[in-house]
């Protein structure tokens, strides 16, 4: 008896990027992924999120089924034991600990926090929970691609650097590149590519500092121009297009089919890069002239501003910024960190928001 393929997706998280996701799937999947499978702790998201995606792909006529699960990402005996009875071609990642949105919805001293230091503050916060998803795949045996949507850009790294399955990422450079395709609008066999940083969602202080756009080799100029709409947007409306362009991807990641695109953390590097997928095979697709050292290096320095460098080794340490706002709320975290400490500096990080949620803002 030959085995079964694996096959379908598995989408973590019950928030609104896997309900960005699943909507998506749900009507604009090709080739269509079969089912599509929830995992959330709360029972009503995930059952919520497959019943809306459920009438919205039969009302488009679509084939994908969804099904939902409660399950707490956190367990990941629990996560391998579901992977190891549906076998996914893909798993994507959305649960975090910190929501992207907490800002523009309950703007306090903490998020004032992060947006003095630098999102990449948090980055233990949405590291914990990536962490035992990769963990989850690692210890079923699952060949499954994980594709991590949690700031991929500084998490993937340090999955990568402990020998953690993670595929690629979704969200920030390639909802950068979405926009840009948008503005630019290549003609057919023109390919864009996109050298971003989650940074680059904002505009940098410096126009030097801008995202890198190349149209077939040709480098861009006035990418800052050509995001400006994109930049006015509120990042609660965006996340329609990072929902989309992860529907779009992981649905030809759970075909096999061969996909070019601009992508965050692929092989566990820092930042976004251009990308050739064929299969289970990821490479990068850099303009002529620019080496890998020097894309990563570029993307080193904008993961300093974004407040959090992880490198290769998976040593973690704060920006200046970030250091000095920890250090003003007397937080007691080590300007340099390993992947093992993500537990502790979480529980930290936990107990220095509870506190400053309760200071509001002016």
């Amino acid at each position: 008896m030959t085995a079964t393929a694996p096959a379908g997706i598995v989408v973590l998280g019950g928030g609104s990027l896997a309900r960005s996701i699943c909507y998506s799937l749900a009507v604009a999947a090709q080739p269509q992924p079969g089912t599509v499978t929830v995992l959330a702790r709360s029972v009503r998201a995930a059952d919520e999120i497959a019943c809306i995606a459920s009438a919205r792909a039969a009302t488009s006529a679509s084939t994908t089924r969804f099904t939902a699960e409660a399950l707490d990402v956190s367990d990941r005996g629990a996560v391998a034991g579901v992977l190891l009875r549906i076998r996914p071609r893909v798993v994507i990642n959305c649960a975090s600990m910190q929501s992207p949105w907490e800002s523009t919805r309950a703007p306090s001293a903490w998020t004032a926090l992060l947006t003095a230091g630098g999102f990449g503050i948090g980055l233990p916060l949405h590291a914990v929970l990536a962490r035992e998803a990769a963990h989850a795949i690692q210890d079923s045996g699952s060949t499954a691609l994980f594709v991590n949507a949690c700031y991929p850009d500084a998490v993937n790294p340090l999955l990568h650097a402990e020998g953690l399955p993670v595929f690629c990422g979704v969200g920030n450079s390639a909802t950068l590149s979405a926009s840009l395709h948008a503005a630019v609008r290549p003609q057919n066999g023109e390919r864009l590519r996109v050298l971003a940083h989650h940074a680059h969602l904002y505009a940098p202080a410096h126009p030097s500092d801008e995202a890198r756009v190349w149209l077939d080799d040709r480098p861009l100029e006035g990418v800052g121009e050509l995001l400006a709409g994109h930049r006015a947007c509120s990042r609660e409306e965006l996340n329609a297009v990072t929902g989309h362009t992860a529907a779009v991807l992981a649905a030809r990641l759970a075909a096999g089919a061969e996909v070019r695109a601009d992508l965050p953390g692929p092989l566990g590097l820092p930042g976004g890069y251009p990308v050739h997928i064929h299969g289970d095979l990821i490479a990068l697709d850099l303009p002529d002239g620019l080496t890998t050292e020097d894309a990563v290096a570029w993307q080193m320095r904008m993961a300093e501003r974004d407040g959090v460098v992880v490198t290769p080794s998976g040593d973690v340490r704060f920006g200046e910024r970030a250091r000095h706002v920890l250090s003003a709320q007397g937080a007691d975290i080590p300007r340099v960190y390993e992947a093992q400490d993500m537990e502790a500096l979480a529980r930290q990080l936990l107990g220095l928001r509870e506190k400053l949620r309760a200071v509001p803002t002016a």
